[in-house]
């Protein structure tokens, strides 16, 4: 109710800027008691998830508001993607609201302050419970990326539940040419390698999710599970924003950069399935992309996917969206005669 009062004010803002307003006000308010498990916990990667609804990737770019919002009753939240040096990202303006069609289109480009700033932030509520997982990704400018990767999966390891490797992003030149079968093997290498490096001393290593894109053949949907399967990777999460661009209505429709939210939820819904074939059902999935409700998240769990993430619907729905969606699936659970997530899991 809060949230619907405020929106025109905060609509009214830039988008960033009401973004960073956003984060601000977390920073500023109580923390509240995490989620507790109930019957939609479920376990991934050796995990116990309180409930399966996430914040994605993107909303806390720099780790500055984690336990703000599993405190809004997120099950998990993952913070990034954050690279090695700090970087400034694209030119501004480059987030756009498409209101007409509960839709954001993104050319941030890895803006973030850096592993180091991060780093002490994590460190400092290190102690505390919850699913925290850390995305990683390397600068735009890097002359090493894979080298990048490494030395961010080095720097996090004892401080992430999981570690998120991000190649998917359409906003950093180059970088989603790391799905290719060979760059990809090299560099999940390469992450743990690095994760063996600092977690020797650990209970448990934290399990490497790779953050994919929607916009992909066939062939590198085969090749990415292979590698999934035989990396033994903890999660594919499916999926980033889309290049493409459907049918749209808002006069930011040509903006450049990813599109989220809404439109694009049927292509993410597909490469869901996409992947649960390929990988026959053997790794699980993060469903992303366009989910805005309790009965979207269900659609993605019957298709495959074990969690669900969401950040463009909150832009319209409010912080308390994650809470709602969580509650609505313990209802559809029932409704549907499943006595749990993990059962319910690629039923469709």
């Amino acid at each position: 109710m809060l949230f619907r009062m405020l929106r025109p004010a905060i609509f009214s803002l830039d988008s960033e800027s009401a973004h960073r307003l956003g984060i601000s006000a977390l920073k500023v308010s109580p923390i509240r008691a995490r989620a507790t498990e109930g019957k939609t916990a479920i376990e991934v990667a050796g995990l116990r998830f309180p409930n399966p609804v996430g914040v994605a990737a993107g909303f806390d770019k720099d780790a500055e508001v984690p336990d703000q919002l599993l405190g809004l009753g997120f099950g998990f939240t993952e913070v990034g993607s954050i690279t090695p040096l700090p970087q400034a990202g694209n030119l501004k303006p480059r987030l756009f609201r498409l209101v007409e069609d509960k839709a954001v289109i993104n050319r941030m480009g890895f803006n973030n302050g850096g592993g180091a700033a991060a780093l002490a932030r994590l460190k400092k509520r290190s102690e505390q419970p919850g699913i925290v997982g850390i995305n990683i990704g390397a600068n735009k400018d890097s002359d090493d990326r894979i080298a990048d990767y490494a030395a961010m999966a080095r720097m996090m390891t004892p401080y992430a539940s999981y570690l998120a490797v991000n190649v998917s992003s359409p906003n950093t030149p180059g970088l989603r040419a790391l799905q290719d079968e060979g760059a990809l093997t090299e560099l999940i290498d390469a992450v743990i390698a690095a994760r063996a490096e600092t977690g020797a001393g650990l209970e448990m290593l934290p399990p490497i999710f790779l953050k994919v894109a929607p916009d992909l053949m066939a062939d590198d949907v085969d090749a990415i599970a292979r590698i999934a399967l035989d990396k033994k990777l903890g999660a594919l999460i499916v999926s980033n924003t889309t290049i493409s661009r459907p049918t749209l209505r808002s006069h930011h429709a040509g903006e450049a950069g990813g599109l989220s939210g809404a439109p694009l939820r049927e292509l993410a819904l597909q490469r869901v399935r996409d992947f649960r074939k390929a990988t026959g059902g053997a790794i699980p999935l993060v469903g992303v992309g366009g989910i805005g409700s309790a009965e979207h998240a269900w659609e993605r769990i019957r298709a495959g996917a074990s969690l669900v993430q969401l950040y463009s619907a909150m832009v319209y729905e409010g912080p308390g969206l994650g809470a709602q969606i969580a509650r609505g699936l313990e209802r559809l659970m029932r409704r549907d005669g499943f006595s749990s997530i993990a059962e319910a899991v690629g039923t469709e």
